[in-house]
């Protein structure tokens, strides 16, 4: 299996690229003959964790790292301003997106439910200095 190794800027507010590092995620792993069902679950997540960085965070960088053994990991990290109750942010249709993010089609409360649904592992660590989030899935073929 090819390693991949990547990392990504994603800037706050954004939304005219907002998709645009999961496009490439996807594209990526595609051209590696990652499986069609892996590799939707992979978008979906990237997706959501991206559009969450532009949308809550202060932007952020995503580290695409896929290791020889099949573990894929994307880590998304941000430095603020943090997650106050995860709890609630994994609870569907909650959210605290702006006025600017609902007009524009985001913050429907979805995103770290979705991410957490479609990954093998999900681990969240969040305080006022930043949030890091850590999927992985597990690549077969």
């Amino acid at each position: 299996m090819q390693v991949i190794n990547q990392q990504f800027i994603v800037e706050r507010d954004d939304y005219a690229n907002a998709g645009k590092v999961s496009s490439q995620v996807k594209q990526t792993l595609n051209q590696i003959g990652i499986p069609g069902e892996l590799l939707r679950r992979v978008a979906v997540a990237c997706y959501e964790a991206e559009i969450n960085m532009i949308i809550h965070a202060w932007g952020g960088t995503i580290q695409c790292t896929l290791e020889d053994n099949g573990e894929l990991t994307l880590t998304f990290k941000d430095p603020g301003p943090g997650i106050p109750n995860i709890d609630k942010a994994l609870t569907p249709g909650w959210s605290t997106a702006s006025e600017k993010a609902r007009q524009l089609g985001f913050g429907a409360g979805m995103g770290l439910f979705n991410i957490k649904r479609v990954s093998d592992h999900f681990d969240i660590q969040t305080s006022p200095q930043g949030t890091t989030l850590t999927i992985g899935f597990l690549v077969t073929s």
